[in-house]
């Protein structure tokens, strides 16, 4: 009986290849039609903010000809060239409707869109980008205009010419607010509580390659370099455009990039506070204010997508399973996750680090 994973994106891939290298036999089901399913349908522009040298999956780098951040295009050619590179077997078009744990000691069950599947543990890799958060905002049903979250969003040529409010400010709502307001959008962004921005590059490297080569540095250290990064953008850029979060670029991950506040400088979008609710024909504001507004794109990030399991799992403050470490459910027995984890040095590197980790949990109960 094989260990089954959910999801063939990076972390599921991931985790197959190290598992098989084990010698436990996987089977990878995906709701997709092929691997990497989720990206092949994000927004087009999209690239990494982090570099290839720190994104790559275990045993196989990107190629040279990569660029050093690599488009959504790049990364799904990456994703195929893994699992052939590895055999691994993927099932595509199988959606997970539940998975229910060991009774009496046996193994797990699997409803799924093609029948019941029995296994003796199960690695849920379904990332977060299924499984989107949408606030409720009163008024909704009486706005006439389109509202969408930015999970839907793919160009920007359906808002070029039209009132378009982004409510967020993570690196997504960024990113798609520069884009639009660029193409010819009239565009305003809501935030609630400011952002922490970063530069992508320093002198020409990463800026993840400097938070990964400085981690082990005591955090007050780290607090020093990221002043000092903070004074060389205010130098070279001028003042901040945005208010600042009361945490600092150390607790959370911050804005990467300036497409946002360079399109705030060159008054192509407008900043406003957050967004309380919704009139028939825009949105009021914390501050009283109302406007009119043809679409409102909710930037409002992601939970852990892992439905199937039910409250059959706790989940932690970030809305992530627990763990017992950083595999390894806390809950259920037979039960693992893969990207769980996120940090300065990007996800795709927790990845990287978790799926030898899930191998070595999974192998050594079995005597491997």
């Amino acid at each position: 009986m094989a260990i089954v994973i959910v999801g063939a994106g990076p972390a599921g891939l991931a985790a197959a290849q190290a598992l098989l290298g084990c010698g436990v036999r996987v089977r990878v089901l995906e709701r997709g039609e092929d691997v990497g399913h989720v990206w092949r349908n994000l927004y087009d522009s999209l690239r990494l903010h982090t570099g290839k040298h720190l994104s790559g999956l275990p045993g196989l780098a990107f190629d040279r000809t990569t660029p050093l951040f690599p488009g959504r295009q790049d990364f799904v050619r990456y994703l195929e060239q893994y699992r052939d590179r590895f055999r691994i077997p993927v099932e595509p078009n199988v959606d997970v409707h539940s998975a229910l744990p060991p009774m009496n000691g046996d193994g797990w069950t699997l409803q799924t869109s093609s029948g019941p599947i029995e296994t003796e543990g199960v690695v849920f890799a379904t990332g977060i980008v299924s499984n989107p958060r949408i606030p409720a905002i009163p008024g909704r049903e009486a706005f006439s205009g389109r509202v969408l979250h930015s999970i839907e969003y793919h160009r920007p040529a359906p808002f070029v010419g039209r009132r378009v409010l982004v409510v967020g400010c993570g690196n997504s709502g960024a990113e798609i607010g520069a884009e639009i307001a660029h193409a010819g959008a009239r565009v305003t962004v809501a935030f609630r509580s400011g952002a922490n921005v970063v530069p992508l590059t320093v002198f020409g490297l990463p800026i993840q390659y400097i938070a990964f080569m400085l981690r082990k540095l005591p955090r007050r250290a780290r607090q020093a370099v990221a002043g000092a990064i903070g004074r060389i953008g205010e130098i070279r850029r001028g003042p901040p455009v945005l208010p600042r979060p009361a945490h600092g670029p150390l607790d959370a991950i911050p804005l990467i990039g300036f497409h946002l506040v360079d399109a705030i400088r060159a008054d192509l979008i407008r900043v406003r506070p957050a967004l309380v609710s919704f009139t028939s024909s825009g949105v009021r504001f914390l501050d009283g204010t109302e406007e009119e507004f043809d679409d409102v794109i909710l930037a409002t990030g992601f939970h852990a997508a892992v439905q199937p399991l039910g409250a059959r799992v706790s989940l932690d403050e970030r809305g992530f399973a627990r763990r017992s470490d950083r595999v390894t459910s806390a809950d259920l027995p037979g039960l693992w996750f893969i990207g769980h984890n996120y940090d300065a040095a990007g996800g795709l590197r927790n990845i990287a680090r978790d799926a030898p980790l899930i191998a070595q949990r999974v192998a050594t109960p079995r005597g491997r």
